[in-house]
């Protein structure tokens, strides 16, 4: 069972929390893992086989990885992420697995209760967070081995299920379902808050109970996360107050208002699809999850002899809806900005062994498009093709790279170009947050700006990011966000070892 209502803590509780996770997604559970008193260390006898790092572990093997300088240990190690702490957390997990190797995890990890740290993980779904509303069936772009999380490792749990990976590869129902299983072994359920909905996060004072959140009179905008009257007491008092409501089983919704010291976004990127702005994409069938596809076929509102479906995008998700209607018979127009060959695509980023039903989408869109027809039924691509407006007779009107427009009747559209971070319980929306705090934050061009060996906000102390927030796009590399993270936060309430 995870916690009840009656067990949130209130404004009015003399203490306030130390520490408050929105989202328990694979970022807030490894965060919870960590909080809990797991520490970890480096395994007695173990060779690491990046000799560099093998003699930096070695000048201090008794001291646990996360009260060492993380800075230091992860100073030269290059892969697939921009962070050094995502790259060092990863390779002591997975020392050689990029170049195909399998050594073994050079961390042990001790449960040291007396360093554990109260704090509340909220998310709306079972934990897992988003996992939970991925069509089941799709397989991970990621190894199945990269999505598991400390000290329980998925292939095992897989092999406990009598279950084996496809390609290496995993089911979204199978990452979710392992994601559930990981807190419950763990004992971590007592920290998870499921139902919730964070409606706003703010810093109040901690004599005066009222957020200041404005502009000042003269209309000019001072940081929404800073008080300008009271600067000397940033550092040491001030506090962040959590609004939201639970939602009960029987439907109702009850508020919740708790104050914390620190605060971690952890809520991925899932929540808000990307909308193409053009006339008519809020007519009704136009969608923009994948799983509204699912939901008419099911519904037999398409089928065979309908009108094609149109999806827009080039992305994997784009590939998985490709490759549903496919398999159902459906016929498909599939849309898209950028030129086949483009190395931006991520069809040309994959390799072809791993990733066949990747590659077959990418031959389709080679081999079949409006100007070439090719051995696939069912199947029109259209590259290079933008979407100028939908019509309420379920016409697209397009435009391709000479400028000239075309029509074509569909029976719905999915548009599935990426999503992106609600932050709307953030003062404006988290932009002032945001690399460039002139522009909504994005995963991929404009994460929250964060300190690469901590993840606390440059703008907001107190506050941190992890996961797709701060950048990290992939679970194998959100736990090092996490890692730098429960680091500061052990550093913060004094329980580092001498």
């Amino acid at each position: 069972m995870y916690r009840v209502l009656n067990k949130l803590p209130n404004k009015s509780d003399s203490k306030p929390l130390p520490i408050v996770v929105i989202g328990n997604g694979p970022s807030g559970i490894c965060l919870s893992y960590l909080l809990s008193g797991y520490i970890p260390y480096i395994k007695r006898g173990s060779a690491h086989p990046h000799p560099i790092l093998q003699r930096k572990l070695e000048e201090t093997p008794e001291v646990p990885i996360i009260d060492q300088d993380l800075e230091y240990l992860s100073e030269g190690l290059e892969g697939r992420s921009q962070s050094p702490v995502a790259l060092l957390f990863d390779t002591l997990l997975r020392p050689d697995t990029d170049f195909g190797g399998t050594a073994e995890s050079v961390l042990t990890w001790w449960h040291e209760t007396n360093r554990a740290i109260p704090h509340l993980i909220l998310g709306r779904n079972p934990p897992g967070g988003a996992w939970h509303l991925i069509e089941g069936s799709m397989i991970t772009l990621s190894q199945g081995e990269w999505m598991g999380l400390p000290d329980l490792q998925f292939k095992d749990w897989m092999r406990k299920k009598r279950r084996g990976l496809r390609n290496n590869r995993a089911t979204a129902e199978d990452i979710a379902q392992y994601y559930q299983h990981y807190v419950a072994k763990k004992g971590l359920q007592q920290n998870f808050i499921c139902g919730t909905v964070v409606t706003s996060v703010k810093k109040v004072s901690p004599d005066v109970n009222f957020s200041y959140a404005q502009q000042d009179p003269e209309g000019n905008s001072h940081s929404f996360w800073v008080f300008p009257e009271k600067d000397d007491q940033i550092a040491s008092g001030n506090l962040f107050q959590v609004d939201g409501f639970i939602k009960n089983t029987n439907g109702c919704q009850q508020p919740f208002s708790i104050y914390a010291e620190n605060v971690v976004l952890a809520t991925g990127t899932y929540d808000s699809p990307s909308k193409l702005g053009v006339n008519g994409e809020d007519l009704p069938f136009v969608h923009h999850k994948l799983s509204a596809l699912e939901e008419a076929v099911k519904n037999k509102r398409v089928g065979m002899t309908s009108d094609p479906v149109l999806i827009v995008g080039a992305g994997l998700t784009a590939a998985d809806a490709i490759l549903f209607a496919h398999h159902c018979n459906i016929p498909v127009i599939h849309a898209f900005r950028r030129r086949v060959n483009d190395p931006g695509l991520i069809f040309n980023q994959l390799p072809k062994m791993m990733y066949p039903e990747y590659h077959k989408v990418h031959q389709m869109m080679k081999e079949q498009s409006v100007a070439c027809p090719g051995p696939y039924e069912c199947y029109v691509s259209l590259p290079e093709h933008h979407v100028l407006s939908f019509t309420e007779d379920k016409k697209c009107i397009f435009q391709d790279k000479s400028g000239h427009q075309k029509v074509f009747n569909i029976s719905m559209a999915f548009v599935l170009i990426g999503s992106n971070p609600n932050l709307s319980f953030l003062p404006n929306n988290g932009i002032d947050l945001a690399i460039d705090n002139e522009q909504p934050v994005n995963s991929k061009r404009n994460p929250i700006n964060v300190d690469p060996f901590t993840y606390e906000c440059v703008q907001e102390k107190g506050l941190y990011a992890v996961g797709p927030l701060a950048g990290d796009n992939f679970v194998r590399f959100v736990q090092g966000g996490v890692l730098a993270v429960a680091s500061s936060l052990l550093k913060k309430a004094n329980k580092n070892p001498p």
